[in-house]
């Protein structure tokens, strides 16, 4: 994908789910991280008071990689994101991850695309709020630096 070839307002997403126990135990070995409240239902229930296993913020933050960088392609470049875990979400949700294109700036050598970004469950509840900046080459341009070399 080329800059000149993205619209503001453009928007893609994908979907995650429903996300089972299955899921987030996997996810919790992969990372190590043992809190109980990812995979143990009475404990997270009964001791923490939670509604239900919550799903783990680093699957949530690899979910929102996932979308940018499988957006970028190849020839792109995910530079920047930012999001913020505001409200959990639960074992047997279906997460939305999405984003829109809300600004394009011209770099030297490469366009940079501004993204609004998200993940909201099937109730349209939103859990984490974010940004993000992808860099695209231009039509006529040369590839992205590799290792990439971040505008000034």
């Amino acid at each position: 994908m080329k800059f000149e070839d993205v619209p503001v307002g453009e928007e893609f997403s994908l979907s995650k789910g429903p996300l089972t126990t299955m899921h987030l135990m996997r996810w919790s070995a992969a990372m190590e991280n043992w809190h109980r409240i990812h995979y143990d239902r009475d404990f997270a229930v009964g001791r923490d008071k939670l509604p239900d296993l919550l799903v783990n913020g680093s699957l949530k933050q690899q979910f929102v990689l996932q979308l940018l960088k499988d957006w970028a392609g190849p020839e792109g470049w995910v530079w920047k994101a930012a999001f913020r875990f505001r409200s959990m979400n639960q074992v047997g949700e279906t997460l939305r991850v999405w984003a829109r294109v809300t600004e394009k700036r011209k770099a030297a050598a490469y366009g940079l695309i501004d993204l609004a970004l998200g993940i909201t469950n099937e109730r349209g509840v939103e859990s984490t709020p974010g940004t993000a900046v992808v860099a695209l080459p231009f039509r006529e341009g040369a590839a992205l630096p590799y290792p990439f070399v971040a505008p000034v």
